[in-house]
């Protein structure tokens, strides 16, 4: 059920290249970090993304345990799969690839009656003003999350227009610039 989510969502959001890790909803704190991290890794040398969007350690607003978790192992996939002595043996058949910047997601409020969280401070803001509508739509593609839509969505309209992201790394030694584009400095 999940997985018909997740293409419901993507077909929203026209995205063309998707993939699910076969992994326990609600148990990745229970999983073997390098074996998850080898297959995101992976997906990173296939795709070849130049910027990588990930939650923050804390688990982005929620404080979520697999959000966090996913956090820390794109975090790591960022940082090796441009390496050589990581997962050697994908390297048969794929190229090593250097993503340019990892961002984590972030916000400037925390939602209710959670565990207390640490947000990164925003070094990019987005307007997303056209786009709202279709992340809300592609939020409730998601039936089994049905009961967190009111939530999200009463939060997602306070932010407004904007998405706010920390960029966590980049490939450019020099101070971190504000931005509105996930792509300013990032060459082809």
């Amino acid at each position: 059920m999940r997985r018909e989510e997740f293409a419901a969502s993507c077909k929203t959001l026209k995205v063309t290249h998707g993939a699910v890790l076969d992994y326990p909803d609600g148990k990745l704190y229970r999983q073997d970090l390098y074996r998850v991290v080898c297959d995101v890794t992976f997906h990173v040398r296939r795709f070849r993304p130049h910027v990588l969007l990930a939650f923050g350690p804390e688990g982005g607003v929620t404080g979520h345990d697999d959000h966090s978790m996913a956090s820390v192992f794109a975090t790591l996939a960022f940082n090796w799969s441009a390496r050589r002595n990581r997962y050697p043996d994908q390297l048969k058949d794929l190229a090593p690839w250097r993503p340019q910047k990892l961002y984590y997601a972030t916000a400037n409020f925390a939602l209710p009656d959670r565990q207390p969280i640490t947000l990164s401070p925003a070094s990019a803001v987005i307007d997303i003003g056209q786009h709202l509508e279709t992340k809300i739509t592609a939020f409730k593609a998601h039936q089994t999350q049905a009961p967190l839509w009111p939530l999200f969505e009463s939060h997602v309209r306070q932010r407004g227009n904007q998405e706010m992201f920390h960029l966590a790394a980049w490939v450019k030694a020099k101070p971190i610039p504000r931005e509105t584009d996930l792509f300013a400095e990032v060459s082809e």
